[in-house]
């Protein structure tokens, strides 16, 4: 007899990643409302975001269902967190774009092959117990760290430029959209991909609406644009449908029940 237990995030469709594109993006002009113009610094930012995200995880693994609110606003702490993690690794301690990159890039990896090499797969559509949640939120935040770091990289010591880098990462999500559709490549490995390079998009996209004139951007008021954004996110989980994936128990588990 066929088992199945639903998974508490939310299924990877279109709305999906419309609404995780606009959570980068508020997360970079959010994180940077507290840290510049608020002036309270990264690492006073960084512990205020870091704090209500392990609130709102702690919350999200206690919950017994999905909760769409609760989900997009667990996404929202995680890229402002990395938002500004990224910004004090990066300038306050000197690690520098590149060298943060670095190093994320490889705490990713890492958190993804412990969660391969314990569970056996890396897929979203098994989250639903506490352990493998623990290993997708701390995926979740290194990638949205990376994300950020990445992001600042392409676009300032390239000289690429917010629009110029943003064009770059967009291009990217387009070629994993074109490999997902016509090729057989792995979809774990797509999602990951996508769900990574989203973030330097909204960075990006977040930095050219906030930035001075004289450093590319538009100059926003950073307040305003992260008001408008949230209201964005909001009216999307809203109306687009929010369904859950599901996934076969385990044999064992089949059998206790």
């Amino acid at each position: 007899m066929s088992h199945q237990q639903a998974s508490k995030v939310p299924a990877v469709t279109l709305g999906f990643w419309v609404i995780k594109i606009l959570a980068t993006t508020l997360g970079e002009t959010g994180g940077d409302t507290v840290t510049m113009t608020m002036k309270l610094g990264y690492l006073v930012g960084s512990a205020i975001f870091l704090s209500a995200l392990v609130l709102l995880v702690f919350l999200q693994i206690s919950t017994k269902r999905f909760h769409p609110f609760l989900y997009w606003s667990t996404i929202i702490a995680s890229t402002t967190a990395g938002t500004t993690m990224a910004d004090f690794a990066d300038r306050s301690l000197g690690v520098g774009y590149a060298g943060g990159s670095i190093i994320l890039l490889i705490c990713v990896l890492a958190v993804l092959g412990l969660w391969y090499r314990t569970q056996g797969s890396v897929s979203v559509d098994s989250v639903s117990s506490p352990k493998v949640e623990v290993f997708y939120w701390a995926t979740i935040t290194f990638s949205q760290t990376l994300g950020t770091a990445l992001g600042d990289w392409t676009a300032d010591d390239t000289g690429l430029g917010y629009d110029g880098a943003a064009l770059v990462f967009g291009g990217a999500l387009a070629g994993v959209a074109a490999a997902y559709f016509w090729t057989k490549a792995s979809r774990v490995l797509l999602f990951w991909a996508a769900f990574i390079l989203t973030r330097p998009l909204g960075a990006t996209v977040g930095d050219f609406l906030d930035k001075p004139v004289n450093q590319g951007g538009l100059a926003l008021s950073r307040p305003i644009a992260s008001a408008v954004i949230a209201i964005m996110v909001v009216a999307c989980v809203m109306l687009i449908p929010q369904r859950t994936g599901s996934h076969p128990r385990s044999t064992a588990e089949s059998r206790r029940n």
